[in-house]
């Protein structure tokens, strides 16, 4: 004789009717709570607010501080953007504590820890660039500004952020770099003073006096405005050319690009009509060609 396994159909009626009360009994709870909660909610964004405005005031006051010193600009910004940190992070903690009274400080800041290393592990290159944007800021080297030159990029330093560096190409496109990149490699800063050394070959024929050309060259080179003559003037020979012997002139003049270009096109005019003047040529490149027999030659 077999068991009957059968449920009546009374007892699962009873499940479910148990089964939507405790729903129901949970809805009307989470109601309540939410009401008791409301109370709380609206002071956490009358907090929030207060920290809104405590933030333009703290920002406000940090800017009128740090124009009446020798701030850089990105230093500027640099405490503006950490003081507003600090600012949104407080308010933030108090209005939380507000809605939930169960949390205390401790316990946020512990989980605030727990929280950052995870994230940490997630947004690894997000938080590299970052801290890289903040030594960069407070390093004295490579002002907004400034012409530089890394990994191939090279323009002006428009704007720097907590992530990234805005370099402008001389032929006017913008590059976005982010700053671990501009912090782990070598940066050349091609303004770092307001003067750097320009150089050019000019080339004379070999039955040329050297030293005359020399004294020519020079006198050239000093005649152009752009050039610094208080820095000195390099006139070297430098090589024997295929068809020259080349002298390597080297000056001092502006170190941004324009500047640069300018004075190496009036060095340069100056050398040529100079050379012209005193009856020194400048070669073009001589080819000569040996035959181990005559060459014949029709008449």
């Amino acid at each position: 004789m077999q068991a009957d396994n059968t449920t009546p159909a009374g007892e699962t009626y009873d499940q479910n009717v148990d089964t939507m009360a405790t729903l129901t009994d949970q809805l009307v709870d989470m109601g309540e709570g939410f009401i008791r909660a409301l109370p709380g909610m609206a002071i956490a964004l009358v907090i929030l607010f207060i920290t809104w405005l405590v933030a333009k005031l703290a920002v406000r006051f940090v800017k009128r501080v740090t124009e009446k010193t020798d701030f850089r600009e990105s230093l500027e910004k640099l405490a503006v953007t950490i003081v507003k940190l600090a600012v949104w992070l407080v308010g933030i903690m108090i209005a939380a504590i507000v809605v939930m009274p169960g949390l205390t400080p401790g316990s946020l800041i512990a989980g605030l820890g727990i929280g950052a290393v995870a994230i940490g592990f997630a947004f690894q290159d997000i938080f590299e660039n970052f801290l890289a944007g903040v030594l960069i800021m407070l390093r004295e080297k490579m002002r907004i500004g400034d012409v530089i030159e890394c990994e191939g990029i090279k323009g002006k330093v428009e704007h720097i952020t907590l992530r990234e560096t805005y370099v402008r190409d001389m032929s006017g496109e913008v590059t976005l770099v982010p700053n671990a990149m501009l912090f782990k490699n070598p940066v050349e800063i091609l303004t770092d003073q307001s003067q750097r050394r320009h150089d050019v070959v000019a080339g004379v024929s070999y039955d040329t006096d050297l030293d005359h050309a020399a004294d020519v060259i020079r006198q050239a080179v000093e005649s152009v405005d752009l050039v610094d003559k208080a820095k000195g003037i390099d006139i070297f020979a430098s090589e024997f050319g295929a068809s020259s012997v080349n002298f390597n002139v080297r000056w001092w003049a502006g170190s941004k690009p324009r500047d640069m270009h300018e004075s190496r096109d009036k060095v340069i005019r100056a050398i040529k009509r100079a050379l012209d003047d005193a009856g020194i040529e400048i070669p073009f490149p001589y080819i000569t060609h040996t035959f181990k027999e005559p060459v014949p030659i029709d008449k």
